[in-house]
Order: structure tokens, then C-alpha cells, then sequence
């Protein structure tokens, strides 16, 4: 396989760079965007180059953040503006290739194998230019890595941060990754690195030295298939912009500010959600033909259950399928703390076909949709609740 040219762009500290970026009296300002501690997310979400010198670091409560930066400014999230940014940039890295895979609101592959000879330029200075543009029209940093695959792209744009392009290729992929911890691959989280802690695998290098077998009864295929990636062998390629698959689900949740028992308060927490999903899903185009809800007590048990509906990205419908399927399972007996909607096995919006002799028809849901896109989301709530926690990320699924 001919070998490949591939991107990794990732903005530096993407919330926080957004605010500070679009609000001037935040510079030179230590800055962390966090929950809200009266709802129970006093965390901190995303700081700025900033506050991290001064010791600010992503999870720490609000108050252990303030001990060591007494003068942090702290801000909410706002999701809608971060999307908005997010797509603009995809918009830049389209300039270059329409190869260009997402993953999250800030990262990007960028697979630039093809596009050189036209635009007169070999890959680092591409990543290079890349940067100079968002630095410009932005007023925030992305660091970019270059490689001949998408696992040592993404490496690249870990190890030098903020602001700088860095070259992993076939010559030096073992000696400048090999001696990285495994939590710097894409997939390897906490849970897992506990477990190859006790068989005393620390490092990628030792990872890519375990046998085949061990590694899939250790974390099945998956772990075959990272091996062969981190080995240099990988033909995992990056997908079209234009031909991205659908996600696997799009859901939210919230914490309530205060424990809620009745049906009435957690169906209105449901609605709440369900016009958070529909109108992520209308966004994005899509219908979904799985409904799933699940509940968390406030001694930390979750209990949930999903089943097929029809196809739709309507918020009444999927708020009305939430709660029923809720009624199954749920006898209102216990406080309840969190709730999560969840809609999956998602696929295209088709065009609805109408008669000539139909008068024109606008679906509800689409026009508040537009109105929340406008003016703020759930701007037409009629039933607004004192008891929700809006500042939940509901980019989670």
C-alpha cells in the first residue's frame, strides 16, 4: 500500500480558547470553563494555557482549581457557539482535501496524500499553513500531527503542545512514541491501563510486544488491531467529509439541582432532554429507531432500558416513547438524581414526498428547532423547570 500522508489537527484547549477568543476582556486572564457547583458539576471542563501554568488541570473540583489560581475566571459551557466554531474549521481544513474525519468538536484527520502537487506544498508545510490560518482568523492555536498513519497523527498532536507541528514518520515512529504511556493511545483509558498495570505493561512499546492471543482475550480483536496500527501496518483510512457514517447514538443527560421523586417532575426533565436530542438529530439530519432511557438514583445505581420505535427526530414523540418505556421499568418509589435520553440505530432523514394538492405543511418540531438555533435552545419551552442542570455536555454520545 502506497504509504500515506495524513493530518492531525487538534485547537488547544477548545472550550476555553472559544471563550477567550470571542470575549476580549478575557485576555490575559486565567480562564476554565466548568460546571455549575450548586448542580452538583463544580468541575473544571477546559482551562486556558493560562490558568494550566498556574496549576489549573481538567477534573478538579472549582474549589481545588481556585487554591492554586485564586483569580480564575470561571465561565459555563456554551455548546451551541463551540459546534458553530467547529464547523468553521472544518471548512478550512476542506480547503486542503475533502478527507477530512471529525472525531470530537476540536479534532481532525486530514488525509493530504493527494492534494500535494496541487497545492504546491508537502504535508508539514500544510500543517504549518493550517496553523498560521487558525491562529488568524480565530484567535486560537492548533497543534498538528504528521504522519503515515491516523494512530501516530494523533500522537503527533499530543506530544507538542500549543502550537506546533510535529513529524512522525516511517524512520523515527519507534523511538519518539515507543516510550509513551499507554494512555496516550485513542482507546486506552484509565479502566484499561489498571489492568495492564498488574501484568506490568506500561509503555506502547511493551504493548506492541504482547502475543496476538493474550492481547484478544485481554481486550479482544480491538486490541489485535491497535497492535497492528502502533506496529506500523494499518490501513485504516480517513473517511470523506462528505460520506461521513452515521453516529453510532446521539443522547442527553442531566443531573437535577435536587432529587426528584415524582412522575410529572422527571417527565418534564424527559421533554427537556428529548428537545436537546431532536434537536441534535434534526441538525445533523438524522432519524433514529431505538429509544433508550435510563435513570441514576442518588445512591449512584443506574437502571435503564431501550426498545425499537418508528423512525423520528420529533421531540414529542421521542419524549413520549422515553417516558412510556420509563413506566415500565420505574415505580417512582426512589429519588432519582440523573436521567439520560438516549436515541440510536440512527439513519438518514429522507425527503418527504408531497402531493401537488397538499396545502404546504412545516413540522413543529423543525421550526422550534430554528427558533432555538436563533435565539437559544428551548427558547419555546412552555414547561421550563427549576430543577435541571443545563450546563451537562450534551456532545457525550
Amino acid at each position: 500500500m502506497k504509504e500515506r500522508d495524513i493530518l492531525h489537527s487538534d485547537v488547544n484547549n477548545f472550550f476555553a480558547s472559544v471563550e477567550c477568543a470571542t470575549r476580549p476582556e478575557l485576555i490575559g486572564k486565567p480562564v476554565a470553563v466548568t460546571g455549575n457547583p450548586k448542580k452538583r458539576t463544580g468541575i473544571i471542563l477546559a482551562k486556558n494555557e493560562i490558568a494550566k501554568k498556574q496549576g489549573v488541570k481538567t477534573g478538579q473540583t472549582i474549589w481545588e482549581a481556585q487554591q492554586c489560581c485564586p483569580l480564575l475566571v470561571c465561565l459555563p459551557p456554551h455548546y451551541d457557539l463551540y459546534e458553530e466554531i467547529s464547523k468553521k474549521l472544518h471548512a478550512i481544513y476542506l480547503d486542503y482535501t475533502d478527507k477530512v474525519e471529525p472525531l470530537g468538536l476540536d479534532e481532525c484527520w486530514l488525509d493530504v496524500t493527494g492534494c500535494q502537487r496541487y497545492l504546491g506544498k508537502n504535508p508539514k508545510q500544510i500543517a504549518d499553513e493550517i496553523r498560521e490560518r487558525v491562529k488568524k482568523e480565530f484567535g486560537f492555536t492548533v497543534s498538528v500531527g504528521v504522519s503515515f498513519n491516523k494512530i501516530f497523527a494523533k500522537l503527533g498532536s499530543d506530544m507538542r503542545k500549543p502550537d506546533a507541528t510535529t513529524l512522525i514518520d516511517q524512520s523515527n515512529f519507534k523511538d519518539l512514541t515507543y516510550n509513551l504511556p499507554l494512555t496516550a493511545i485513542v482507546g486506552i483509558g484509565g479502566r484499561l491501563e489498571k489492568k495492564f498495570n498488574k501484568i506490568n505493561i506500561k509503555t506502547i512499546g511493551q504493548f506492541v510486544k504482547l502475543e496476538d492471543n493474550f492481547l484478544k482475550s485481554f481486550m479482544t480483536i480491538t486490541g489485535v488491531e491497535l497492535k497492528k496500527e502502533l506496529l506500523g501496518i494499518d490501513e485504516n483510512q480517513v473517511l470523506s467529509y462528505y460520506h461521513l457514517p452515521p453516529p453510532k447514538s446521539i443522547g442527553n443527560g442531566s443531573t437535577a439541582i435536587r432529587d426528584l421523586i415524582a412522575r410529572d417532575e422527571i417527565s418534564k426533565l424527559i421533554y427537556f432532554l428529548s428537545e436537546k436530542v431532536a434537536t441534535r438529530l434534526i441538525n445533523q439530519g438524522y432519524v433514529a429507531r431505538t429509544i433508550g432511557i435510563s435513570v441514576k438514583t442518588n445512591e449512584l445505581k443506574r437502571y435503564g432500558k431501550s426498545h425499537v420505535i418508528s423512525p423520528t427526530n420529533k421531540a414529542k414523540e421521542i419524549a413520549e416513547n422515553a417516558l412510556t418505556l420509563l413506566d415500565t421499568f420505574w415505580d417512582y418509589d426512589f429519588p432519582v438524581r440523573a436521567v439520560r435520553v438516549r436515541t440510536s440505530n440512527l439513519e438518514k432523514e429522507k425527503a418527504e414526498q408531497l402531493s401537488l394538492f397538499d396545502p404546504p405543511r412545516k413540522d413543529p418540531s423543525k421550526v422550534i428547532n430554528a427558533i432555538n438555533n436563533k435565539y437559544g435552545h428551548i427558547a419555546l419551552a412552555s414547561d421550563k423547570t427549576d430543577f435541571i442542570n443545563s450546563s451537562k455536555n450534551p456532545h457525550e454520545d
